[in-house]
């Protein structure tokens, strides 16, 4: 199963070793997630990562910051947008999730934000789910 990840996985998955969020960030990192990314997802996540306040709430530092980056460009099936499809959700900034989701083979979102995706992500044949919904696909894989 392909998913593309949403930006506040990540942000809760650095916030928090509990919870579903950060196992799929240790999944990412022994590369059991199977998930698409394209350029503007990518640097969007490094926008939101590296925020002062973030890198305060987090305690990491910015090298942390980009090792955490570098796996993940390093393990997720880099996505070319082909088709950009908006208009088609209410919040501008998540159009490039949906974007890679779409060119990239998807077939779930995972985002705490699900109704910020439909229906748009359904039109596109796409799930959204939560990273609570997502882990049992990984979980058999994590040590």
């Amino acid at each position: 199963m392909r998913v593309v990840l949403d930006t506040n996985v990540l942000v809760a998955g650095l916030m928090s070793r509990n919870g579903a969020s950060h196992q799929i960030l240790r999944g990412i990192a022994l590369d059991v997630v199977n998930f698409a990314i394209s350029v503007p997802l990518f640097l969007e996540y490094e926008d939101v990562l590296k925020r002062p306040a973030m890198v305060r709430q987090t305690g990491l530092s910015a090298k942390d910051i980009d090792m955490i980056l570098d796996v993940i460009v390093a393990n997720g099936h880099q996505t070319p947008l082909d088709f950009m499809w908006r208009p088609q959700l209410r919040d501008a900034d998540d159009e490039m999730v949906l974007e890679a989701a779409t060119n990239g083979g998807a077939t779930a979102i995972v985002t705490f934000n699900q109704r910020d995706f439909l229906p748009a992500a359904t039109t596109f044949g796409l799930r959204v789910i939560t990273p609570a919904d997502y882990l049992p696909t990984i979980r058999g894989k994590l040590p």
